[in-house]
């Protein structure tokens, strides 16, 4: 590359003393941290512009170096904070001259060149490169200038098109060298196989084996935190670069494993790609469905998993965000919600949310999708226990009968991971100790006299044999605590016959509520619920086979008038009571007749006939014996008390004497005497008789 010294030259007459009072100011940048670190003389001859500015009159605290952009592509200016300060600084004046290497340093493309050009044209600021000073404001000079912005967008374009096309080819034959992941290596012929140290591929094996027990990677997460698994980790750059790292879990690292098709054997390019979303200048990229990456060439690298099991990873990975727009369930949680992420709203098709409420016993499923987005009403929400409770039964009724022994299942998976956990630590002691030799045998190998590396190697070594007993006494407790998992003979009883079981393993508080929506989503695809009225939830319920169940769940209202028999109720009431029936009666009554209230779904409490007959200004039956002296033509014990000013006692013991004549009404029971003028008069000869006598 020839030096810059060669080209600019020393005067010009474009330079006048409006442009030496204000700022000079080099401009340097490269496109990515890969020239930054191969290409160190391009960056040199960059910032031997100074040099040049200086020769051109301005003095040195008059020239500003901007190298903020190191490492950034020219492609846009929306993340080269340098780019914008520089046109800042043109804008308001203040540069006299900007230098730079050549026009493709600036700028890659014609929009950002153009609006430099036309800010340095405004405020005569002249712009320098290899090949001398340009005046912006020169027509010559300007279409120059604005040739060598367009080579320079053009150059890009060319250089990538030339790249992209090398890469597909070698994508194409399968020969593309692509980064591998921890657990798979690259040998010096270029064949891939596994990591050789097998305490990694057991790590690796592990996890996956964890995701398919669990069916989540935030649960998996957990899992190996509590175990205290370690993740390996194969450093491809930096200063550890080719070291094996051992680092805590977490989600990134999980998710990463999980979704590289490389564990499943596959060469696969294109899994990413730029968001159409994005702003302009940003880099944001998403994964791309399975469906839409480039190439996928399978059985190229050895395989922890199957295509078919990676595939199969890949979809319960999307399925476990909740995604209203995609209707994607999402993964089991472990609120007391047993259908969330599978219940739709009837009215606008979107996913139903699960609300709680502070002190309330059970859920809501509300549908605010539309309030949400647009600002809109609440479709409706309704107490999610009823709802609950009539899917549960749909499911018990739709389950056939099972002989498979499920809990022996769970507990031999608990056995077979206990064993994986055991030799993961026993694994991880081995490492540990093959790291203290030879921590060891470094040390004892240094130079006594070299004290500083000795005494660096000595603290290694300490720190090794501090690992090895930390990996010691974590297996030996784990030795210690290891227990033979057994089954409940009566759990084993109630397993025998799954289907006559079921409700009630279900309800013994043993299953936790993530176990039961994971039973309910193995037959059950959506539930689509619907309020056609107040009192009745319509519950349409899609099964994994695409039947179709409809229910209907009659939950608790506010107001009886919210029933929709309540006119039915009110007539039925009436006409209770019209035949003289008590109100304690007629609950019973209309509870046998199927009828209920608002707030009780066993059926009708007398309290709820009371309010009735209270509005219409019906009094009771009971309230009529007691404060009519004739009932049907006929004396009552009241009206006979009050014509002969005698207790009411005084009858009953008559009465249950056989000395007056009296029938039980029907329907309450109350005493009635017929209106006989002979009785009545008997009795008054008898108060006149017994007069001055306390009559009882």
């Amino acid at each position: 590359m020839t030096p810059p010294t060669a080209s600019i030259p020393t005067k010009s007459p474009k330079i006048t003393a409006r442009q030496l009072q204000r700022r000079a100011y080099v401009y340097v940048r490269q496109s990515s941290p890969k020239q930054l670190y191969h290409h160190r003389e391009g960056r040199e001859n960059q910032y031997a512009l100074v040099e040049h500015a200086a020769a051109l009159g301005w003095p040195e605290e008059m020239i500003r170096v901007i190298d903020s952009d190191l490492g950034l592509s020219g492609q846009s200016s929306g993340n080269r904070e340098g780019f914008k300060e520089l046109v800042s600084e043109v804008s308001l004046g203040y540069a006299g001259i900007i230098f730079c290497y050549e026009a493709s340093r600036l700028a890659r493309n014609n929009a950002d060149w153009y609006s430099l050009l036309d800010v340095a044209a405004l405020k005569a600021t002249l712009i320098a490169d290899t090949d001398g000073v340009f005046d912006p404001c020169d027509h010559n000079d300007r279409m120059l200038l604005g040739l060598r912005g367009m080579m320079s967008e053009a150059e890009l374009h060319l250089l990538r098109a030339r790249m992209d096309a090398g890469r597909m080819r070698q994508v194409e034959r399968g020969t593309y060298r692509q980064v591998l992941p921890t657990g798979l290596q690259r040998l010096s012929d270029g064949q891939v196989v596994k990591d050789p140290d097998r305490h990694v591929q057991k790590t690796i094996s592990l996890l996956f084996e964890r995701f398919e027990e669990l069916g989540s990677a935030q649960k998996v997460l957990r899992s190996l935190r509590d175990d205290g698994v370690m993740l390996p980790r194969r450093q491809v750059a930096g200063e550890r670069a080719g070291q094996l790292l051992w680092r805590r879990p977490n989600d990134a690292a999980i998710y990463d494993i999980l979704r590289n098709p490389a564990y499943a054997g596959a060469f696969v390019y294109g899994r990413h790609g730029q968001d159409p979303d994005r702003e302009p200048g940003s880099v944001r990229r998403i994964h791309k469905p399975i469906a839409e990456w480039i190439a996928v060439h399978k059985d190229v690298y050895p395989a922890y998993v199957s295509w078919e099991e990676f595939v199969a990873i890949h979809r319960r990975l999307d399925e476990n965000g909740y995604n209203f727009a995609a209707n994607k369930a999402g993964a089991t949680r472990a609120g007391q919600a047993l259908l969330s992420g599978l219940v739709f709203c009837g009215n606008c098709g979107r996913h139903m949310r699960v609300h709680y409420r502070d002190g309330e016993v059970g859920c809501r499923y509300i549908c605010d999708g539309a309030k949400t987005s647009y600002g809109g009403p609440i479709c409706f929400y309704l107490q999610g226990d009823p709802v609950d409770k009539a899917v549960v039964e749909a499911f018990f009724d739709a389950v056939k009968p099972s002989e498979i022994a499920l809990l022996d299942e769970v507990l031999e998976g608990q056995q077979a991971d206990h064993e994986r956990l055991l030799e993961h630590r026993r694994d991880a002691a081995k490492s540990a100790s093959y790291e203290a030799r030879l921590a060891e045998k470094r040390y004892r190998e240094v130079d006594p006299e070299n004290r500083l590396v000795a005494s660096e190697l000595e603290s290694g070594w300490e720190a090794a044999l501090r690992n090895l007993n930390s990996a010691k006494e974590e297996l030996e407790r784990f030795e210690r605590e290891r227990t033979e998992p057994t089954l409940d003979p009566d759990l084993r009883e109630q397993l025998a016959d799954l289907s006559g079981r079921l409700p009630e393993l279900w309800n013994s508080g043993r299953l936790k509520p993530e176990h039961k929506k994971e039973l309910l989503r193995s037959l059950i695809e959506r539930i689509i619920l619907s309020r056609p009225r107040p009192d009745t939830i319509g519950v349409k319920i899609v099964w994994v086979s695409s039947a179709i169940s409809e229910l209907e769940v009659h939950p608790r209202v506010v107001r009886e008038a919210d029933l929709s028999t309540y006119e039915q109720l009110v007539a039925r009431t009436l006409e209770l009571v019209e035949e003289g029936y008590t109100d304690k009666v007629i609950a019973r009554m209309l509870t046998e007749e199927g009828f209920r209230s608002a707030r009780n779904l066993e059926g009708v409490p007398r309290s709820v006939i009371q309010k009735l007959r209270a509005k219409r200004g019906i009094p009771s039956v009971n309230h009529r014996f007691r404060s009519q002296e004739k009932v049907d033509g006929r004396w009552t014990i009241l009206g006979l008390s009050r014509k002969l000013g005698v207790d009411r006692n005084w009858f009953y013991k008559r009465i249950k004497k056989g000395d007056i004549p009296a029938e039980r009404q029907p329907k309450t029971g109350h005493y009635l005497v017929g209106d006989d003028p002979e009785l009545i008069a008997a009795l008054e000869r008898e108060v006149i008789k017994n007069k001055g006598k306390r009559f009882t």
